[in-house]
């Protein structure tokens, strides 16, 4: 493997060190640390080279090669040797056209790159891989996480590939069973504490410092390295010619950094010319970065009790709020909040593309139509939508969707109507051919209906 030098630095006061305590702050301010490489300050890195070469790794049947993570080693840190490297063959996701939406909102060139296709479903594994790579490097038994169902489904996993055992942190009934039941699957000690995940994150912390268990949340700069590569994959498949702008969900803000931060350095070794502008789309429910962004000027976080559907970003206590804002504001991105009713409405509209996505990820489809109401993006410009979750990571929402539930005694009952024609609840019927018929026929009289309105 290319040998590179890492270090650690503090975003707040530019502080440098070699090393890091287990909850990740810098000693003298307590801010966040992130990882830097002085082979990138030095230019020893040529763009046209490292285009090449990555490409001709795609073909190539090395098992780091196989994964769209590794694949772009120079620019992660890398452990002493490839055998420490704990990978399911992560990355590598599709990013799709999107014509039906792009006709819906009058975006031509509207695309989304689908980090649900990873191996546990979830944008997770991209940073999972090289976090869980140095936790067994570090010789650790026990990694852990504090989660809301995906963090802790990639952690488990990658835990059992690399024989650690894995402890489980998630807030009681706040969590969709088929994430959970991922964890339970790859042998995860699984603890469903009576909090929300800002409590579940905050007993980690203290955790951490009186045990010999290493953290693997968003706030380790390891997991920031990995999940950067979704921008360099997306890049790559853009043939480097940057969007005008990519939008994200906002929840604990980790992904919203390392794409920036892979943004800011495919600019420095001129890998790209210029930057898009990245934006962050929260739920109405948790929208801490909105009120932070709104009400503090991004200088203190506003921290919420965080309450929506979209499990995915229920989180009311961002830990990389400093790093989201930072990155908005180097790309000149905006941040935005959505409903509950958009958020469902968005993700059957994303469904009817015939790829799917969790509740999170459709708030960057719902978040576009607000940003194009604003005349913050324009109709000519080119867009891609991160979506971060799989379509099975939480059934409940889509089932509910489908049978009318889902806002039922709720804000949003009145509304209910409005969602009507994206619904397709099961019909249950006798067994014979003539009742199929008739179905059919109801189904044909209703298609004419919706295409004539």
């Amino acid at each position: 493997m290319p040998q590179n030098t890492f270090c650690f630095h503090c975003i707040g006061c530019d502080s440098i060190t070699s090393t890091a305590s287990q909850d990740f702050r810098c000693s003298r301010c307590g801010n966040l640390l992130e990882i830097t490489d002085a082979a990138w300050k030095s230019g020893t890195l040529d763009a046209a080279a490292l285009k090449s070469v990555w490409r001709d790794r795609r073909s190539s049947n090395a098992i780091l090669d196989r994964s769209g993570v590794w694949r772009f080693r120079e620019l992660l840190p890398t452990p002493a040797s490839e055998q420490q490297v704990v990978t399911l063959r992560e990355g590598n996701t599709p990013l799709y056209e999107l014509p039906q939406t792009a006709r819906l909102t009058g975006v031509p060139r509207l695309f989304a790159k689908h980090q649900g296709m990873n191996p546990t479903g979830s944008f997770k594994d991209t940073g999972m891989t090289v976090a869980a790579t140095f936790a067994r490097q570090a010789g650790y038994r026990w990694v852990a996480c504090a989660s809301t169902g995906n963090t802790s489904a990639s952690m488990a996993a990658y835990a059992a590939r690399a024989g650690m055992r894995s402890l489980v942190l998630v807030p009681d009934g706040k969590i969709s069973w088929s994430k959970l039941s991922q964890a339970l699957d790859y042998g995860a000690l699984t603890c469903q504490l009576r909090t929300d995940f800002d409590g579940c994150l905050r007993l980690l912390q203290e955790l951490v410092r009186r045990a010999p268990v290493y953290q693997l949340n968003s706030i380790n700069p390891f997991r920031l390295e990995g999940q950067k590569t979704l921008a360099l994959e997306l890049l790559e498949q853009l043939d480097w010619q940057p969007p005008d702008h990519i939008i994200v969900p906002g929840g604990n803000l980790g992904n919203s950094s390392a794409i920036g931060k892979a943004l800011r350095e495919m600019r420095e070794i001129v890998l790209i010319s210029h930057l898009p502008k990245l934006s962050v789309i929260q739920a109405e429910g948790a929208n801490a970065l909105v009120r932070t962004m709104r009400e503090a000027d991004g200088k203190r976080l506003i921290s919420v009790q965080a309450e929506t559907r979209a499990t995915a970003i229920r989180i009311g206590n961002p830990a990389s709020w400093e790093k989201a804002v930072k990155v908005l504001q180097a790309t000149g991105g905006a941040c935005e909040q959505v409903s509950e009713l958009e958020i469902a409405q968005a993700k059957a509209e994303i469904g009817a593309e015939g790829i799917g996505c969790e509740p999170a990820s459709a708030v960057t489809l719902a978040g576009l139509k607000k940003l194009l109401r604003q005349d913050f993006v324009k109709p000519e410009e080119t867009v891609v939508l991160i979506l971060t979750g799989n379509l099975l990571k939480d059934p409940d929402f889509t089932m509910d969707f489908h049978r009318g539930s889902l806002f039922a005694g709720g804000a949003h009952e009145s509304e209910n109507s409005k969602l009507e024609q994206y619904r397709h609840p099961p019909v249950v019927l006798d067994p014979t051919l003539e009742a199929v018929i008739a179905t059919l026929d109801q189904a044909e009289k209703s298609d004419r209906t919706h295409s004539n309105a």
